[in-house]
């Protein structure tokens, strides 16, 4: 039975799915043009955390977003007073995207056939907050509800609140740019704006919509958000020398590092974007989603669930691992994730594994967490138009369990047409993209 579903899935006709616009805000830039420069360049966006006084962290340094006008994309800025970084970010990327796309400015589309698909994170956190009013509430070491509540509603603010809610960037978005078709949002970690992407490609494959504004946006740089990951020991702590933390696949890497940001794609069915003419960055090929079903925070260290998503990828392509000229790892420089995503590599790709070129952006952009995999498609997307390879920097020592062309520290310009993105989450949710050029 499996065997013939697997049939009737390659043999199916799919609408194409292209992408016809992109848009970032990230660490290395507020745009797709500075921050592939950027990336090229082998810049860092890594330096000393500012969000808040981070003295006494074990971390003390992260990739924030700089210099960002989040009032040059919206008429009333005042409207998003008590909105989140992650939608600030979610905003700005997705202006651009659908500015870059042209989608808007054209006849031809139909706005209950306009969706959106995110893969979207927190932007802020009233934890402490909460806390402190949840502490201060006790009286003779026992809770008072009632003056708990009415500290609440006199010190929280009910928008601020709502704005906390997932569904909120989606919704914005929604709303800005009268997009009335399919509106979701998926939160499965680190590969959340892959998964979006992937299941955006399915809704118009399958005839839902014409068009998908898709994408993620994320930022846990916030007490709790550092705290958590430093008691998971994820987090680098190399405060000594900050923008050479992030060092995937190095025999001495020590943890990630936390970035913040969003990346936007409009996908388009290929038929509906021809018609109007609009440009054409590339083609999303294929899609693969797992789940490790292992543990909460451990991938399985035998790579299962990896393996299978990548396979899945090439076999939704109808690719040979042989087709591939480019790995954008998920590359996180955690001890754990690197060796077991390179254990991943070569179980899906077989011998042809040894003969791709692997990079992680993640050496310079940090881990944007939920918004990492759709930056990572962006830039599989440049790497293609530019003929050229972003590096894994800060790459000096190999290691021994770590034996692929990880394109160290410096770019490397080659024709390539068909990428693989990689995106494995926390606690084994696996996804993988096979992007390629576009070929009429």
């Amino acid at each position: 039975m499996p065997g013939q579903l697997l049939k009737y899935r390659e043999s199916e006709m799919k609408r194409r799915v292209v992408v016809t616009g992109i848009g970032c805000v990230t660490p290395l830039g507020n745009n797709v043009t500075d921050m592939w420069q950027a990336l090229l360049d082998r810049r860092s966006g890594v330096g000393p955390i500012t969000h808040f006084d981070a003295t006494n962290f074990p971390t003390k340094f992260a990739a924030e977003v700089k210099d960002y006008d989040f009032s040059s994309y919206v008429e009333n800025p005042s409207r998003f007073k008590d909105a989140g970084r992650n939608i600030r970010f979610a905003i700005g990327a997705a202006s651009q995207a659908v500015a870059d796309s042209g989608v808007q400015d054209s006849n031809h589309l139909d706005p209950s056939r306009f969706g959106v698909y995110l893969g979207a994170g927190e932007g802020q956190q009233d934890f402490l907050q909460f806390m402190t009013l949840v502490a201060d509430s006790y009286k003779d070491g026992e809770p008072d509800l009632e003056r708990f509540t009415n500290e609440f509603l006199e010190q929280m603010n009910p928008q601020f609140e709502l704005e906390l809610e997932p569904n909120m960037p989606a919704a914005h978005l929604a709303s800005l740019f009268n997009a009335q078709g399919p509106n979701l949002n998926c939160l499965t970690a680190c590969a959340a704006s892959s998964q979006a992407i992937g299941e955006a490609t399915e809704i118009i494959r399958r005839g839902d919509a014409d068009v998908m504004l898709s994408g993620g946006a994320h930022s846990m740089i916030h007490p709790f958000g550092v705290t958590g990951f430093n008691l998971l020991t994820a987090l680098s702590e190399f405060n000594t020398n900050p923008q050479q933390a992030s060092r995937p696949f190095d025999l001495n890497r020590d943890g990630f590092v936390l970035g913040e940001g969003a990346g936007m794609l409009i996908l388009e069915e290929l038929d509906h974007a021809k018609a109007r003419g609009a440009q054409i960055y590339g083609e999303i090929k294929g899609y693969g989603s797992t789940a490790d079903a292992y543990r909460i925070t451990d991938i399985h260290p035998e790579g299962r669930g990896a393996i299978a998503c990548i396979k899945m990828a090439l076999a939704d392509a109808q690719a040979n691992a042989s087709d591939v000229g480019y790995v954008n790892a998920h590359g996180t420089s955690t001890k754990v994730n690197d060796q077991v995503e390179t254990m991943a590599v070569k179980g899906g790709l077989g011998e042809s594994a040894f003969q791709t070129p692997v990079s992680s952006i993640k050496s310079m952009l940090g881990h944007l967490i939920a918004a990492a995999g759709s930056v990572e498609a962006i830039a599989c997307l440049l790497a293609m138009r530019d003929k050229v390879l972003p590096p894994t920097i800060n790459y000096e020592t190999p290691d021994p369990a770590c034996d692929l062309d990880y394109i160290p520290n410096e770019p490397r310009e080659t024709g390539v047409k068909t990428c693989l993105s990689n995106s494995f989450g926390f606690g084994g949710q696996n996804v993988s993209l096979i992007i390629t050029e576009f070929a009429a």
